[in-house]
């Protein structure tokens, strides 16, 4: 530890940590204590040495409840990140046996990848590592923002290349980009034309565009979608098509899954569109984490049983 770390943090007593986290999560003394399975007084005790290394109340009496001072709203944000980090210290050991663990990993991915890689990744969780738990979460708003924050507290993000630079990744599957339409969408004929794009009403999924999506690609062609929903789901872009004059960007492999029972026709793109890169990306702490090693190592094997991207 370098002298001035130790002169920030050696008369702090890091449970404190805990403390504060669940001050912050409760925003009152009884519950934080309830929860820490201390006394009242200790808690307490607690926030007044809290109060007075920050220099600020962090819980503000406001009629009879408390609010978290501007301060406190900006360490929650941190303070559950910082108690992963210290936990993954501590529990951090020499090899990673998956018959034997009971590790927790926590994934940020959408509903498209993990219909695409569950089954084949449930599988082998449940052959080779039947005490390992697995935490699946949908991305938000704030992801592709504060992504790197975001991987000190999850073990990985799986986003298509474009969205993310400069954190380490591996690619797992490539697929491709279609146009969808109702199957009884009377404006389109057998081809989709670049009009149609330019005229009909869009189904947005809630990725924005990047550099290397369809969507930045349309701009380039000088297409403004008129999008009239947006949607937070790739599932939910199918039955928001059907029965619509609507037209949506969809993947190749989960477009032709759901065609049938949507009621949905799969038309190619009238224009070049890039491929989509579907890539996990992890936090460089994670690189040398046996655990992690073997959770990327899994993730890759699952995505390797796909079968060919539909014509």
């Amino acid at each position: 530890m370098n002298h001035d770390r130790r002169g920030r943090l050696g008369g702090l007593d890091l449970n404190l940590l805990l403390t504060l986290d669940a001050l912050l999560h409760e925003r009152n003394v009884t519950r934080a204590a309830e929860r820490l399975g201390l006394s009242q007084p200790s808690v307490s005790a607690a926030l007044a040495r809290l109060r007075r290394h920050f220099g600020d109340e962090l819980l503000a009496r406001v009629g009879n409840h408390y609010e978290l001072t501007p301060l406190a709203c900006r360490l929650a944000e941190s303070t559950s990140a910082a108690l992963t980090g210290v936990e993954r210290v501590f529990t951090a050991v020499h090899g990673f046996d998956p018959a034997r663990s009971d590790r927790e990993f926590t994934l940020i991915t959408s509903d498209y990848a993990v219909t695409m890689l569950g089954e084949a990744l449930s599988r082998s969780l449940a052959e080779q590592a039947p005490g390992v738990q697995l935490r699946v979460e949908p991305p938000n708003a704030t992801t592709i923002d504060q992504v790197t924050e975001l991987l000190r507290t999850v073990d990985g993000v799986i986003l298509p290349q474009g969205f993310v630079t400069g954190l380490p990744h591996t690619e797992l599957f490539h697929d491709s980009w279609v146009c969808v339409v109702s199957a009884d969408n009377p404006a389109v004929g057998d081809e989709l034309t670049i009009e149609h794009l330019a005229e009909l009403p869009w189904v947005s999924s809630y990725y924005r565009p990047a550099n290397h999506t369809p969507a930045a690609q349309l701009n380039l062609l000088g297409i403004k979608p008129r999008t009239h929903i947006v949607v937070g789901s790739f599932f939910a872009v199918a039955p928001l098509v059907a029965g619509t004059d609507r037209i949506a960007l969809m993947q190749s492999r989960l477009a032709h899954r759901l065609a049938e029972t949507m009621h949905l026709r799969v038309l190619p793109c009238p224009f070049d569109a890039v491929p989509l890169i579907e890539t996990m990306w992890w936090h460089p702490m994670y690189q040398h984490d046996p655990a992690h090693q073997w959770l990327r190592g899994t993730l890759a094997a699952a995505a390797r049983l796909l079968p060919p991207v539909p014509a």
